[in-house]
């Protein structure tokens, strides 16, 4: 896969240094002739989403991730939940985007959701038309299938290297590349 296309993952290089996206791995939600726009899977934040929702009553201990540096007054969530959430933005099979943030709120408050098959994020990550294949050509991302157990079961830790691994037998030595090779 050379060029990004909706539903798929931008991987970061291994020696990309810009701190939002240092060894993250994005689900590109949507790319066209407009733009992209997408979330970073492994930036787990501080917060839980009872800190950012503070109407919302459960006792889950509902983790929030940085989506990317964009908009970092929203939240978004990804799921695999369409009969309990409606009006979710299919985006493969599997997974939605978004849907009814009321009942969203409602099945949270009830404990009716399975946590692994939801996952919220502050701010996403964008890019205007034609921004996101200069940074291609700049080989700043490496591009591949998108994986719906990554982004809901994998620990976060473990993301940018499982989806490393995607990329195939060729790829696999960047994932004992340091993460700044003037240490070495």
């Amino acid at each position: 896969m050379n060029r990004p296309q909706s539903n798929s993952f931008l991987i970061a290089d291994p020696f990309l240094k810009d701190n939002s996206f240092k060894r993250s791995v994005v689900y590109l939600c949507t790319h066209n002739d407009e733009g992209s726009y997408g979330f970073v899977l492994n930036k787990k934040t501080d917060y839980l989403l009872t800190d950012l929702i503070p109407d919302l009553e459960t006792k889950m201990r509902i983790p929030v991730f940085t989506g990317g540096p964009v908009g970092l007054d929203t939240i978004h969530f990804l799921h695999q939940l369409p009969d309990l959430i409606p009006d979710g933005l299919q985006l493969n099979d599997e997974l939605y985007w978004g849907g009814d943030f009321n009942i969203m709120k409602n099945i949270l408050i009830d404990a009716q959701a399975n946590l692994n098959k939801i996952k919220f994020f502050i701010g996403y990550s964008g890019w205007s038309a034609g921004q996101l294949n200069t940074e291609l050509d700049e080989k700043t991302w490496l591009i591949s299938p998108s994986d719906n157990d990554i982004i809901f079961n994998t620990s976060e830790e473990k993301i940018w290297k499982k989806s490393i691994k995607l990329l195939g037998p060729g790829f696999e030595e960047l994932i004992n590349y340091p993460i700044d090779p003037e240490l070495n």
